[in-house]
């Protein structure tokens, strides 16, 4: 059992700019870079478990939302696939 460090947990790994507007702070995890969004969206600190927490869930999350929402679910890559044609 590991205990919880506040210091730890409240300070992320350091960004990597992954684009001009993208940086990844955890493996596979992308964020829009806060820099960009700190005139219009309030940045919030949480712990870093919280945000692997919702990065872990968010496959779960969306299939609940198209089980109960979606009429039709269409591929991301169908989409770009017919953009490019």
């Amino acid at each position: 059992m590991s205990g919880y460090r506040y210091s730890e947990q409240h300070r992320p790994p350091e960004a990597r700019q992954v684009t001009d507007v993208a940086i990844e702070r955890f493996e596979d995890v992308f964020e829009v870079d806060p820099k960009l969004m700190t005139v219009h969206v309030a940045q919030q600190v949480f712990p870093n478990w919280d945000t692997l927490r919702i990065v872990a869930s968010r496959h779960d999350h969306l299939d609940w939302m198209h089980r109960h929402w979606a009429r039709k679910v269409v591929s991301g890559q169908r989409l770009l696939d017919e953009m490019d044609e």
